[in-house]
């Protein structure tokens, strides 16, 4: 590809026929992993069993470490380490490619089921930040884990198969909408009110909401109190689609982050050994401030270094901090786009287009920076000569306008213990809505920047 930077040319303008089949293969594998990883539970399952698959061990089974070793770290299952030993002792730093595995949802309550006026519902508690009037009237499927009061297992996954019946949040119909029309679109559908339809249907003189729970029992064996026990996800049950006459974009749920998730995993399982240890990371809890032992701000991610360290004889904590101020990282998450029907809120010349590559965003935060890694110049022109001279088209990007907005990413979090970061992934457009859309080139590229980042010195 000749001029991996441009603002004229897109990404499939530059391509050769080559680079274009390249790109709408690798869109199909992408949408597989997206119609299966609805949860970040069941994308780490995929990401362990791939990695294992292509040799991966688990680190806490190894009693020593030599270049070219494959290890992976699960954590609790919902957050993912993967990691390829490189020529050089782990204390001289690490590549790391940062991605997130969790999207925004609706979450039970830990009592859920409620009956009103004939109807059974979810009561539900709403995860990251959407626009709630968005979720009514869409197909929904629950996904997660319920443990019985017995201590039995029980995974759920209902209404991703076709023959599978669904779940649905209600609003209220246009001729009726009168005084809600009048609200602002924060307020026309509450927290409270996204309540999604699970059973209308009981024998004579029998509550609705008892039949509902004595068919869970019958079925599933579940009790209500069981839900207490349980994480249970509603996540919109639509399949990813190509968009376009041309099939150029992709429509569908999670996106922000698995598309960077995806390109991370495709990256570290095909990228050539390097010098340097290659670590692919897919955290959890990102849309919720990254808390919790399955987010970034707990320590598995240092224990894990240390872990490695300590298999190379290194075991003091001063090194552990040493190896991360001589790492690189690339903070693999999602920027918006510029779209053409709502400019007001972008910068144009700051901004990423959608197709034009990978955005590179110096910096996140809100209006004066305020919670932003905010990278490096010596760094970021490391990485653009690095693209440049391997082909990846790529693009600066910007969270909107200075005053409009913003949000974060984990990149501040690595930042901390002295890594060199910035902020590297996928640009889109309808961030965070049931149904994401972005360009299949732009996909691509993401994960063409990973692996090249992983080879490099």
């Amino acid at each position: 590809m000749q001029q991996p930077y441009s603002r004229t040319e897109s990404v499939w303008q530059r391509m050769d026929e080559a680079e274009r089949a390249a790109v709408m293969a690798y869109g199909e594998r992408y949408k597989a992993f997206l119609d299966a990883a609805r949860t970040e539970r069941l994308a780490a399952r995929i990401i362990l069993d791939k990695a294992e698959e292509a040799g991966f061990r688990p680190l806490y089974d190894m009693e020593s470490l030599k270049p070219g070793d494959k290890v992976y770290w699960n954590q609790k299952g919902k957050s993912v380490i993967l990691a390829v030993i490189g020529q050089e002792p782990v204390h001289a730093g690490l590549k790391i490619v940062g991605s997130h595995i969790d999207a925004p949802r609706l979450d039970l309550k830990g009592n859920p089921v409620h009956e009103q006026d004939g109807l059974v519902y979810f009561r539900t508690h709403y995860y990251g930040g959407i626009k709630k009037y968005q979720w009514p009237c869409i197909p929904l499927a629950l996904c997660g884990v319920i443990y019985t009061k017995e201590g039995r297992k029980l995974t759920v996954n209902i209404g991703m198969d076709e023959k599978d019946p669904v779940f649905y949040i209600t609003d209220l119909l246009i001729h009726l909408a009168q005084d809600q029309m009048k609200k602002t679109l924060a307020d026309g559908v509450t927290g409270e009110q996204l309540q999604a339809v699970i059973g209308s249907l009981s024998d004579k003189d029998e509550k609705v909401k008892d039949a509902v729970l004595k068919l869970l029992k019958d079925r599933y064996g579940i009790e209500e109190e069981d839900f207490t026990s349980a994480e249970l996800e509603l996540v919109p049950a639509m399949k990813s689609r190509d968009v376009g006459f041309d099939r150029s974009l992709i429509a569908a749920y999670g996106q922000d982050d698995r598309v960077c998730s995806y390109a991370n995993l495709e990256a570290i399982l095909h990228a050539a050994p390097g010098e340097k240890t290659q670590v692919a990371l897919f955290t959890d809890k990102e849309e919720i401030g990254s808390y919790g032992n399955t987010g970034m701000q707990s320590s598995y991610f240092a224990k894990f270094v240390m872990k490695l360290l300590a298999l190379q004889q290194e075991t003091s904590l001063i090194g552990f901090y040493e190896t991360m101020e001589n790492s690189e990282m690339l903070s693999a998450d999602v920027n918006s786009c510029l779209d053409p029907m709502f400019p007001e809120v972008m910068e144009k010349d700051n901004c990423s287009l959608c197709g034009y590559g990978v955005a590179l965003t110096k910096y996140t935060g809100a209006r004066g920076k305020g919670g932003s890694n905010d990278a490096n110049s010596e760094f970021i022109q490391k990485i653009r000569a690095l693209f440049d001279a391997k082909g990846v088209g790529w693009q600066i990007g910007e969270l909107g306008k200075i005053d409009q907005g913003g949000g974060g990413t984990i990149a501040f979090m690595l930042a901390d213990w002295g890594c060199e970061v910035v902020d590297c992934g996928t640009a889109m457009l309808s961030m965070h809505s049931p149904y994401d859309l972005l360009h299949k080139a732009d996909a691509y590229e993401t994960c063409h920047a990973y692996k090249v980042f992983f080879e490099s010195r």
